[in-house]
């Protein structure tokens, strides 16, 4: 297997786990910035116009992030709709890269629903108003 494959996989792999996790203590680790800056440069590599809003929307979230002021009526839109153009960008995924790329899309919305919904994350953690956690 190609190196460039297995390290979007390991790539795919870290991005479930941290939005599977504390978002508010996310935000607080060194390393965020880098994580979007790999997946979006893991995107652009694949040279597919199909991933062109998925790179938008992720340069979005991490200007917003890095801005210090955490809104969930910003996050929210964007991982869900982050989301819906995952699980349909799984099409274009091959091998043990596919399930991955699909488990992604399936995080990214439910976290969105979570976060609209004013519920917490799997671990319990993340209020609705995420802005109180700057």
């Amino acid at each position: 297997m190609e190196k460039t494959e297995v390290q979007n996989q390991v790539h795919l792999d870290s991005a479930i786990h941290l939005l599977a996790g504390d978002l508010s203590e996310v935000t607080d680790r060194a390393g965020l910035d880098n994580q979007f800056q790999r997946w979006i440069e893991d995107l652009k590599a694949a040279n597919n116009p199909a991933f062109h809003q998925l790179v938008v929307d992720l340069q979005a979230l991490k200007a917003h992030f890095g801005s210090g002021s955490l809104d969930v009526n910003v996050i929210a839109p964007l991982l869900a709709r982050m989301g819906t153009n995952t699980t349909q960008a799984a099409n274009f995924a091959e091998g043990n890269t596919a399930p991955r790329v699909a488990k992604l899309g399936e995080t990214l919305s439910a976290v969105a629903a979570q976060l609209k919904g004013g519920s917490v994350t799997p671990d319990g953690t993340v209020p609705q108003d995420m802005s109180s956690h700057d």
